[in-house]
């Protein structure tokens, strides 16, 4: 049996352990391309925190949100305060039935709306026409890419999304007044046959409607 030196496994030990990371830090952006290329409908419980620059208390709610490629999408907020955002491909509709407030853009303002709204586009190949992707290693068990917007009117600065799998099961958003939102996602369900009606809004009567 050939042996081998003590100084040559040594260094086989250390090449492979420096091509490593390299590995690893591949796993995040090509989940992300293939999350997004499998997935034409996506339905999903939220759990979501926001923690302003200024370190004050967090605020927590939880709700649902769905989308249907391309350009359909809705995040219904349940508690602490209930608040419903649905694009329906042409229009973005914010509606808040405590104040019974429509607030109307067009549909390409949206963009850094919601979650939902950004992965609502079509496909991975849109996605790197408005953002750069990066790898962003390995966090609380996940596998992380970074997604950077193009242009500075974004809304935010900055989204990372963590993979399990092939499932999206976290994401965290840095916008542009140094506010952070993650989100944990739970009871995900990838290509669900979602009703159209979902993604429609009409204002309800005496509702004020502002906007475009």
């Amino acid at each position: 049996m050939m042996k081998i030196s003590s100084k040559k496994f040594l260094l086989a030990v250390l090449l492979s352990a420096s091509l490593l990371p390299a590995a690893a830090q591949a796993a995040g952006v090509a989940k992300l391309k293939s999350f997004l290329d499998g997935t034409r409908s996506m339905r999903a419980e939220f759990t979501q925190t926001v923690v302003a620059k200024s370190g004050r208390k967090p605020q927590n709610s939880t709700g649902l949100m769905m989308f249907q490629r391309p350009g359909k999408f809705r995040w219904q907020v349940e508690k602490p305060y209930p608040q419903l955002m649905v694009g329906d491909g042409e229009k973005f509709w914010i509606y808040d039935p405590e104040l019974k407030q429509v607030t109307v853009k067009k549909m390409g303002k949206a963009l850094g709306a919601t979650p939902a709204a950004l992965l609502a586009g079509d496909g991975s190949a849109t996605l790197e026409k408005n953002f750069t992707l990066s790898e962003g290693g390995e966090k609380d068990g996940l596998e992380w890419a970074e997604a950077t917007p193009k242009t500075a009117d974004s809304g935010f600065e900055k989204v990372r999304l963590g993979f399990a799998g092939d499932q999206l099961r976290a994401m965290e958003l840095l916008d542009s007044f140094g506010q952070t939102t993650s989100l944990v996602f739970s009871r995900s369900e990838r290509n669900p046959a979602l009703a159209p009606g979902l993604f429609r809004f009409t204002p309800p009567p005496g509702a004020d409607v502002a906007g475009e």
